[in-house]
């Protein structure tokens, strides 16, 4: 089989909050990529990217609960296995591509060396492409403090700049334009809003190379293939060891509720959680159940400091009907935020119209 025959894998990587949900969901949309399969990781209990890009299709799989770089790289194994056989039994349309959108925090290497050296991937598919979305109003902090977010700029064809339209100093734009120009000198880099962006740059490819980039790149792939030959345990054959890459401090839970809440409280509530551990804040997304209005869910969305307009989907999805905000943190106890989130819901800010 020639690669031109097997089933090209886009992975867009990037880290939290920087935008890869609402990039796939705006292309999603468009009937020329209909013949896409999804496969979401999200490092969390519980998964909701895969329900607010708005499409239902067979061909989206969620793969929640795990980090696809730890603990679940046999999960994304088995799924491609399961998407290829179910493809050619005719139980789902014949996709022509596979998008792999990893969570945030994933390191790359251990994902991007599964896609190419394991004989159960590369017997059906080929990985074309890496897609990094960085975001230009918290990039600079992010790449200071997060090394998987270097790694991620590090190994992408092609760097898609979101939330430039929303950045209050355009030197520090101008910075970032030159860090990610020598983190990846040769990648291809585009200005993204509002998911806006030219299908090409995730789909324009033929075999990925690894050899093109700074010579790190190679390294981290050679030391994934080092931990991968070394594997003793049976029961964990593609070197996942179930080991926490980001950190013990790092964690993510979801705060649900029932009631509904209102919108001036849960404005207060994300706007005070930024403001005042906005540094540790590393993703806030959710759906909330509001007074007022309930058959419709308010999508929120923060990122450290950063907190997005409230917006509203149309209808709950399928089994969600309450209060679900996923959070991802560094060092914040989770008593602390809900403890805030009560303390607004039940403040005089709860009876205010916004």
């Amino acid at each position: 089989m020639n690669d031109t025959d097997l089933i090209p894998v886009t992975v867009l990587t990037g880290f939290l909050g920087s935008g890869k949900t609402t990039i796939l969901a705006r292309i999603l949309r468009d009937p020329a990529f209909a013949d896409t399969a999804v496969i979401v990781n999200e490092f969390g209990e519980v998964g909701l990217d895969h329900l607010l890009m708005e499409v239902t299709d067979e061909s989206i799989v969620d793969l929640s609960c795990g980090c696809i770089c730890c603990t679940i790289r046999g999960d994304l194994l088995e799924t491609l296995a399961d998407l290829w056989h179910r493809r050619e039994a005719g139980e789902i349309r014949a996709f022509r591509r596979v998008v792999v959108e990893t969570t945030g925090l994933a390191d790359p290497a251990p994902i991007l060396h599964t896609l190419m050296q394991e004989p159960q991937v590369f017997a059906h598919y080929r990985l074309a492409r890496v897609v990094t979305t960085v975001d230009a109003v918290t990039g600079m902090t992010t790449l200071d403090k997060q090394p998987e977010a270097v790694k991620q700029a590090a190994v992408a064809d092609a760097l898609l700049v979101t939330k430039t339209d929303i950045v209050n100093d355009p030197d520090e734009a101008r910075e970032l334009g030159v860090r990610l120009a020598a983190l990846n000198p040769g990648a291809a880099r585009a200005v993204c809003t509002d998911g806006a962006v030219d299908p090409g740059m995730l789909f324009d490819g033929g075999l990925y190379d690894p050899s093109g980039k700074a010579a790190d790149v190679a390294d981290w792939l050679r030391a994934e293939g080092g931990a991968h030959d070394h594997v003793h345990d049976v029961n964990d054959p593609v070197g996942s060891h179930g080991v926490n890459r980001h950190g013990d401090d790092i964690r993510t839970f979801v705060l649900m509720r029932d009631a509904p809440v209102s919108r001036a409280a849960l404005s207060v509530f994300m706007q005070m959680l930024a403001d005042q551990r906005g540094d540790d804040l590393l993703r806030l997304k959710g759906l909330v159940r509001l007074k007022g209005d309930e058959a419709r869910p308010a999508v929120v969305h923060g990122v450290q400091r950063v907190i997005h307009p409230i917006r509203r989907l149309d209808a709950w999805p399928e089994g969600r009907r309450r209060t679900e905000i996923v959070l991802i943190v560094r060092g914040i106890e989770r008593d602390w935020i809900e403890a805030l989130f009560d303390r607004a819901a039940e403040s005089a800010y709860a009876a205010l119209e916004v």
